[in-house]
């Protein structure tokens, strides 16, 4: 790539799923971050006509930092291999693969890497009875940022009464106990461990919101686990073909030690945001908000 002053890029941010407000909030704090780095940018709040509004603008770089829906799942990654225009984050196969949560584990079981047990099944299925012993989660299987969860409590009276909007299929999945850790990957390399810790249960308003939950990194874990967790991240970002930054999260019950640990997901566009997981690890490993999004940038092409 050419000097970053003669480089412009094209931030997409927003978009029309679940997670369009994370995404503003990403899109935002990396498009700032490039300008600081010397890059011409503009910003793109992809809809409908987002092929058009590219080809107006003419970037020769398009940095994704859509969520959820449409892009991250593949769809824009199409669009964009259409325009040949470079682009940011994981190609079409593995955007789509990694959205879809039931497919991703049984990718992660092609390799050993250890997942619970979990299925498909019809929404109003789900409310009709425990289609397996709680506790269990409810979830969508192709959204991400904990958007439309249920836990079932093992002293739950019936099963969960789910949301109009939640997709006529959901996965059902047994309940992992245990602290949430999590783990970023930047090309070859994974970075380090946080654990979250939350008063509740971590779902969107807890990875968010401010003060919704507190970060510990490097996590306070056992050296093994720690490895563990950076093998199993690595792994996981390669089986599933991704490339650029991914970042994978995991339960691990303590009391187990490392038969405790499980993957619970692996994100393929991890959030952006002051609050963020991602950008957090980085700045912990020498790379500051600025030099990561050059790195993302840089790393940028067609054919991913």
């Amino acid at each position: 790539m050419s000097s970053r002053t003669s480089v412009k890029v094209a931030v997409l941010m927003g978009g029309p799923s679940a997670e369009r407000e994370v995404s503003l909030s990403s899109g935002r704090d990396c498009a700032a971050a490039l300008r600081e780095e010397g890059f011409e940018v503009a910003e793109l709040d992809a809809g409908p006509d987002v092929a058009v509004r590219l080809i107006e603008i003419a970037p020769d770089v398009v940095f994704n930092a859509l969520h959820g829906r449409w892009g991250e799942d593949g769809c824009v990654q199409g669009i964009l291999e259409w325009l040949r225009l470079p682009y940011t984050h994981s190609g079409v196969l593995a955007s789509a693969l990694a959205m879809d949560k039931e497919r991703t584990k049984a990718v992660y079981r092609s390799v050993d890497l250890p997942v619970v047990d979990s299925l498909l099944a019809p929404k109003a299925e789900v409310m009709t009875r425990h289609l397996m012993a709680p506790p269990y989660v409810v979830k969508p299987y192709n959204e991400g940022s904990s958007v439309g969860v249920y836990l079932v409590h093992e002293d739950a009276n019936g099963p969960p009464k789910l949301a109009e909007t939640m997709p006529e299929t959901v996965m059902v999945e047994a309940f992992a106990p245990g602290r949430e850790l999590t783990t970023t990957v930047i090309g070859d390399r994974a970075l380090t461990v946080t654990d979250i810790l939350t008063d509740g249960w971590y779902d969107y308003d807890a990875k968010y919101a401010e003060g919704g939950s507190r970060h510990v990194v490097p996590a306070k874990i056992p050296a093994d686990i720690h490895d563990l967790c950076l093998e199993y991240a690595l792994r996981a970002h390669q089986v599933l073909g991704c490339r650029g930054v991914s970042r994978t999260d995991f339960r691990w019950d303590e009391g187990k030690g490392a038969d405790g640990l499980i993957l619970l997901e692996t994100n393929t566009q991890p959030g952006m945001t002051p609050t963020s997981l991602t950008p957090e690890q980085a700045k912990v490993c020498g790379m500051s908000m600025g030099a990561l999004c050059r790195w993302v940038v840089e790393d940028a092409s067609c054919n991913r």
